[in-house]
């Protein structure tokens, strides 16, 4: 597996649009582009800090993973990406090291990445997520 960089930090908010000024006004970070991604009941706001992401999700439905972990947990990091070379690869080895996999094939997700996530209770907590470089 060759991981490259990471991709980006998700972080979870109740809004998105108050969120964003933080990091814009405070942080001085221009936020890039907002993106529903339906089929994962999420908007996001992406902004870029030198090769990383920072990308805030907001819920569109209270029963989507993201409702669920502010529930749950309140606001915060939600999860980490890593760009890798070879998604399909990296998923494999991830499996065959007895890996939990939350998705056992690549789907599409925000900004147009093919995407896939680790399960937290084999990445010592972290749900770890694996993006394609396009």
């Amino acid at each position: 597996m060759n991981i490259t960089h990471i991709e980006h930090i998700g972080i979870a908010v109740k809004n998105l649009h108050e969120s964003i000024k933080f990091y814009e006004n405070i942080l001085g970070l221009k936020c890039y582009s907002i993106e529903e991604v339906a089929d994962q009941k999420v908007k996001t706001a992406f902004f870029q800090v030198g090769q990383t992401k920072i990308e805030l999700l907001e819920s569109t439905d209270p029963d989507g993973p993201i409702g669920k972990f502010i529930d749950k947990k309140g606001e915060g990091i939600h999860h980490i990406a890593y760009a890798v070379t070879d998604l399909p690869a990296a998923l494999q080895h991830a499996k065959t090291s007895e890996i939990k996999l939350i998705d056992e094939n690549p789907r599409k997700g925000a900004e147009g990445l093919n995407i896939a996530f680790l399960h937290p209770k084999s990445t010592n907590g972290v749900l770890t997520e694996f993006c394609s470089i396009p």
